[in-house]
């Protein structure tokens, strides 16, 4: 079953109270997507293998100005991070995993036992992103690093970085 999602402002929600933690900071476009959250997900598959994991929404602000809701399962832990996306055969369009960090550092990556092809998104502290790894290879232990001390990876489908002009400079925004 293909869910399409629209995404557009629409008017603002009241802010979460992940914002008194002060997270990322509110732009005026990022405020007005609030309201879109509630959109139904079909999910990654297998799902099994990340019942382990948090899931949550998030909101990337694109260089086009436009505002992507995204369900994400979140990756706080040494092995959550070892595992990652591992053994997924798919994901939804806008699905992805957020690989959080305690402080910014140089990361490494690989698509070991990953399936999907991926876009990798390097994120700073403060929700912007640095550089993308686009499409990156399924199966590969080749390494895909920041260009700098980063706080988050973000992960989704291969091509919606280039589909949704996401690149250096879109931030991203989590909210629950």
């Amino acid at each position: 079953m293909d869910v399409k999602r629209e995404h557009r402002p629409g008017p603002a929600a009241a802010l979460p109270p992940a914002w008194s933690r002060g997270w990322f900071k509110l732009s005026a476009i990022t405020a007005c997507c609030i309201w879109d959250l509630a959109q139904p997900a079909i999910g990654a598959h297998p799902a099994g293998y990340l019942a382990n994991f948090t899931q949550t929404h998030a909101i990337i602000e694109t260089s086009r100005m436009q505002c992507l809701t995204l369900t994400l399962y979140l990756a706080d832990t040494a092995e959550q991070h070892r595992q990652g996306l591992m053994f997924i055969e798919r994901m939804d369009e806008f699905e992805g995993m957020l690989f959080r960090y305690h402080q910014s550092v140089f990361i490494n990556m690989w698509m070991k036992n990953t399936y999907l092809p991926l876009d990798m998104l390097f994120i700073r502290e403060d929700g912007t992103v640095s550089g993308v790894a686009p499409d990156t290879k399924p199966l590969s232990t080749d390494r895909i690093s920041s260009s700098e001390p980063v706080s988050y990876v973000l992960e989704v489908n291969a091509g919606l970085t280039a589909a949704w002009g996401i690149g250096a400079g879109s931030r991203l925004l989590v909210i629950d």
